[in-house]
């Protein structure tokens, strides 16, 4: 076999301003380079306790069971479902996109039976219809996304659902990959039983880690599971052990990518969560401003707009891949397309973590002016 001579790697500083990863703060990838110990190192069982003090905080919670599931955001997604959900569940979904769609799926890989509510891509659904649904049968399971990075939609009104389906003796599940740190996630306060997110978004780490936090309420049904947990990477129970004292071995942890989420978390306490959700919120009014002013209007109403995920409406003729290859090459942004249902009708841009700031936003748009004209 013939012999290949591969370069050092050596890849461009693009401006992410897609729908994840975001760009990583500098701090974090500095962090990276720190030298690997072992995953029952003294040391890193401390950065781990650390690392879940600092997750409790961002998810404004109490929970015990709160760490960081090795793998991405759709890790996440299937440790929340593989441990609460048994074959012959029934399990309630709420679709208002793509990663609703991808709950549905995944809930049903594991042998539940999945009612959905769906509604058009770019709504948000009214509680109302929830409440109507919880009143009609008996769920274990209510399973919601936050914030739907496939459309830019915010759903709303988390507690008052919560609520409901505790009325109704079921479970919520929250989707909060496009949340965690770029907008409000009142765990405790809004009596949200399961919720997961991803390293790679509103926390401006690399890909690898999903934090996820279980209540006490779901602890319980976990507790009394009839089966074991289909899934044994996953299963929080064995994860718990590992994290918990006295530490027992699970896995081989990512050790660099737990520097990164520590110091990723450490940066968004220190800049305070209310401070980090208004210049989340500032950035993305500045972003909305300039895509009314080239005629790309957002595609969700003002009060259901992500501040951390916007899908601008292309104009009819648009050149959609074209104009994103452009932008990528010649200004070095990337953005991502629509898809599903919305493919080739809205771009996706992220303001995420540290990609969140002004001089992104005014580059984009500039660039943006230049390239539509």
């Amino acid at each position: 076999m013939k012999e290949t001579q591969f370069k050092e790697l050596d890849t461009s500083q693009r401006i992410l301003l897609g729908p994840g990863p975001s760009m990583a703060s500098p701090r974090v990838l500095r962090v990276m380079a720190t030298p690997l110990i072992g995953h029952l190192d003294p040391q890193f069982l401390t950065i781990m306790d650390e690392e879940q003090q600092l997750l409790r905080q961002v998810f404004q919670t109490e929970n015990q069971l709160t760490l960081a599931v090795p793998g991405t955001g759709s890790a996440g997604m299937e440790a929340a479902l593989c441990n609460f959900v048994e074959s012959g569940d029934s399990v309630l979904v709420i679709v208002i996109g793509y990663f609703g769609e991808r709950l549905c799926e995944v809930v049903a890989r594991y042998g539940a039976e999945v009612d959905r509510i769906e509604l058009p891509w770019g709504e948000a659904c009214d509680p109302q219809i929830i409440k109507k649904a919880l009143q009609k049968k008996r769920y274990k399971l209510l399973a919601l996304v936050h914030a739907e990075t496939s459309t830019g939609v915010l759903q709303p009104a988390i507690s008052e659902i919560a609520s409901a389906a505790h009325t109704h003796g079921a479970l919520l599940l929250l989707d909060a990959v496009t949340s965690l740190g770029g907008l409000p996630v009142e765990i405790d306060a809004w009596d949200v039983d399961i919720a997961y997110s991803g390293s790679q978004k509103c926390l401006s780490c690399p890909p690898g880690l999903a934090p996820i936090t279980v209540g006490p309420r779901a602890r319980e049904v976990l507790d009394k599971r009839l089966t074991p947990v289909a899934n044994w990477y996953l299963d929080l129970k064995g994860l718990s052990k590992y994290w918990e004292p006295p530490h027992a071995y699970h896995h081989t942890s990512p050790i660099s990518t737990h520097y990164a989420l520590r110091e990723g978390l450490r940066i968004a306490v220190e800049e305070g969560l209310e401070a980090r959700f208004a210049r989340h919120r500032k950035n993305a009014h500045l972003l909305w401003d300039g895509l009314e002013a080239l005629n790309l209007p957002p595609l969700v109403p003002y009060d259901r707009r992500l501040t951390t995920l916007t899908t601008p409406q292309l104009p009819s003729g648009l050149d959609d891949a074209g104009q994103r290859k452009r932008l990528l090459e010649e200004y070095n942004i990337e953005i991502a397309g629509g898809f599903g249902q919305l493919a080739g009708k809205v771009w996706r841009i992220g303001l995420m973590g540290y990609s969140s700031r002004p001089e992104n936003v005014l580059l984009l748009l500039a660039a943006l002016r230049e390239i539509l004209e």
